[in-house]
């Protein structure tokens, strides 16, 4: 819909009033706080306007008025298409570039401070990342251990129990022989199962990487394990204050790590900011929540999101600044490990 720039100085005076108040915002109020001389009927008029659009609804007969989710929609969108290039967000990295997970938990809780919202940010995929290196630890006579460095940095470690005591030697091969065949190759694909049933294997070799091979199997758990949250206590608190329900139905939805993958999804795939408002979302427990997400990776190539989840009346502007900026910390940090 199209609004005249009037009305769209009055809609955006009431969402930014509405997220700084949490109260229903009348005429009286504009009339008195606005600086760009409108007068009061004319600011009513326009009020009344936006209501029959459906971009404000009136709460009580003698109350103000308050944003809907369209309402919302309009305001954000208009934040958007005048963004610019985000700087980034001042995060401490310097202690956990060995590892990606920690950077991101650490990216995690510097989002949420600045946002006072909950953050989540998802690690890289293993199905779209390439081994780096592999390590073939024998701790005990029937205990091994699989170490598998990915290029983005992420780090998984399987224990592996065999049936027969683990001869060093054979433990040794296959460290030097799958670090041979696998680095550089993509998880998931037919070239890391080849590897496990070469012709040049004996039965020997090929018994004990048939017991190795499970570290390698990408399953979507290990996935929703790489999300990681930040602030989870201020979304519910921020979710209490503005009256939401459903509140130990949310806590559920967020202790299902899965069930959050599958919502950040489609994120992963937009070419930019991706935003969904209240009933946007789609999801019925998250209808009183708005979610602010976009992309981090490499030489573009989007390898996992940064998202903020929070009430409707959140600081949009706020949210989408430092969304964009930790993507950009996290970018630059994987272009120095990829």
């Amino acid at each position: 819909m199209a609004l005249t720039p009037r009305q769209e100085l009055v809609l955006g005076a009431v969402v930014e009033e509405f997220i700084a108040s949490g109260s229903p915002v009348g005429s009286r109020l504009l009339f008195e706080s606005q600086t760009f001389g409108i007068a009061s009927s004319t600011i009513r008029n326009d009020l009344a306007a936006l209501e029959e659009l459906g971009l404000l609804d009136h709460p009580h007969t003698s109350a103000g008025r308050v944003p809907t989710d369209a309402g919302y929609r309009y305001y954000v969108d208009a934040i958007v298409k005048e963004h610019h290039d985000a700087a980034a967000l001042p995060v401490d990295h310097a202690t956990v570039r060995s590892e990606i997970d920690e950077a991101l938990e650490v990216t995690a809780e510097a989002l949420s401070r600045a946002t006072e919202l909950l953050a989540i940010v998802s690690a890289p995929s293993l199905s779209t990342t390439n081994i780096r290196h592999v390590e073939v630890l024998s701790l005990q006579p029937h205990v091994v251990m699989v170490v598998v460095i990915t290029t983005s940095g992420r780090v998984t470690k399987r224990v592996v129990r065999v049936e027969r005591p683990i001869d060093e030697g054979l433990a040794d091969f296959a460290r030097v022989y799958l670090n041979e065949r696998l680095t550089g190759k993509q998880i998931g694909t037919r070239v890391i199962d080849s590897a496990f049933s070469s012709a040049e294997l004996g039965a020997q070799e090929r018994a004990f990487l048939a017991e190795l091979r499970p570290a390698f199997e990408i399953v979507v758990e290990q996935d929703a394990d790489g999300l990681h949250l930040g602030g989870t206590a201020r979304l519910l608190e921020r979710l209490t204050e503005q009256g939401a329900g459903h509140l130990n139905d949310i806590v559920g939805l967020l202790e299902e790590r899965y069930n959050l993958l599958q919502l950040l999804s489609e994120a992963l795939r937009s070419p930019d900011l991706y935003l969904r408002i209240g009933r946007e979302i789609g999801d019925p427990l998250l209808r009183d929540c708005s979610l602010v997400a976009t992309t981090y990776g490499v030489a573009n190539r989007n390898l996992g999101t940064v998202s903020v989840l929070g009430p409707t009346r959140m600081d949009y502007q706020t949210a989408i600044t430092a969304v964009r900026g930790a993507a950009v910390t996290l970018s630059s940090l994987l272009e120095e490990t990829w």
